[in-house]
């Protein structure tokens, strides 16, 4: 069993996170809210889902997040032929001693690149499932756990394109957090042509925390205060669209609880020991929009050309659901 790492305090939360998004910025140009949103999936204990059309940075982005942290890393290319056993591992028999072995998948990792996720099978995808929400793979009705902490950063191309199989209900739900990386401004493309016609950056990248700080930033960032009043508007914003007239499928609990942990970190980030609602509107997009489904009728619509559905909903949500003022002392 892993020891629990000693606490640390708020200064040195501070300095740690700083030293991450920096180490990350030096790669990813021009991007500074996909580069914290990454930083937030790893301390709340989450897993990242990285949407986009190919070479904008998707892959870019999670070997950098993962070289910043001195911890195994391991990178899966999800392909059609890709097997689950390739993922979680296998048992396989040893003639010397005449017994079933367990030969460990790429999964054993701290940090799982799971690059294309959507190219693979449905069953492939689906033997991530437990790992994700329970830090352990069970082959042959034998559980092995996976090292902490434990994450998973996962790309996918958009539907549209050619080869791609829609992630099921299950599969979004297990990501916290969603990102699109989109194109970089004109001077951000320009720097990146100059900065990496010679050396890849990433060939530069030192890790600047270890595995046991890591666990102390995600203690530090569980720490953080969430009132009652905070905690009821989070169910509210849920509630909300389980309920919308043009949602089909609307925020699972495992949403709230992830909103509400991410917010804890976002709190952390800024400096602040307690959670407020601007932190949960700052989040409600990259922890629900992935889990919602439109009605027909609003799918169709998006379809055709419409705006975003969902990025339409949210918005309108959190202008709706009231906010809870704190009280006068």
């Amino acid at each position: 069993m892993q020891q629990s790492a000693a606490p640390i305090d708020a200064d040195r939360f501070a300095e740690l996170s700083t030293g991450i998004l920096e180490s990350i910025s030096e790669v990813i140009d021009g991007k500074p809210q996909a580069v914290r949103t990454a930083l937030i999936a790893l301390l709340a204990e989450g897993h990242l889902l990285i949407e986009d059309v190919p070479g904008v940075g998707k892959t870019m982005l999670a070997k950098a997040l993962a070289q910043s942290v001195d911890a195994s890393v391991r990178r899966i290319q999800f392909t059609p032929d890709l097997l689950p056993g390739d993922v979680t591992g296998v048992s396989v028999f040893n003639p010397v001693q005449r017994e079933f072995e367990f030969k460990a998948g790429a999964i054993f990792a701290h940090i799982v690149i799971a690059d294309e996720i959507n190219r693979s099978s449905p069953k492939t995808q689906s033997a991530l499932l437990e790992a994700m929400e329970e830090g352990q793979v069970t082959v042959d009705g034998h559980s092995h756990a996976l090292p902490e902490p434990f994450l998973v950063v996962a790309t996918q191309n958009p539907l549209e394109m050619e080869g791609t199989y829609a992630l099921p209900e299950a599969q979004r739900d297990r990501f916290m957090i969603r990102i699109s990386m989109g194109y970089p401004d004109a001077a951000s493309e320009a720097l990146m042509l100059r900065q990496r016609d010679a050396i890849n950056p990433l060939d530069r990248m030192r890790a600047v925390v270890d595995t046991a700080q890591v666990r102390q930033m995600i203690a530090f960032a569980r720490a953080v205060h969430v009132s009652p009043a905070v905690e009821e508007y989070a169910v509210a914003l849920a509630q909300v669209t389980r309920n919308h007239p043009d949602l089909r499928l609307g925020a699972s609990p495992r949403a709230t609880l992830q909103l509400v942990r991410a917010a804890k970190v976002w709190a952390a980030l800024d400096g602040r020991a307690f959670v407020i609602p601007d932190d949960l509107i700052a989040l409600l997009h990259p922890v629900f929009a992935h889990r919602l489904i439109p009605s027909r009728t609003i799918a169709g619509a998006r379809a055709r050309g419409g705006a975003d559905a969902i990025t339409a909903i949210l918005d309108r949500i959190a202008t709706t659901v009231r906010v809870p003022v704190a009280a006068r002392a």
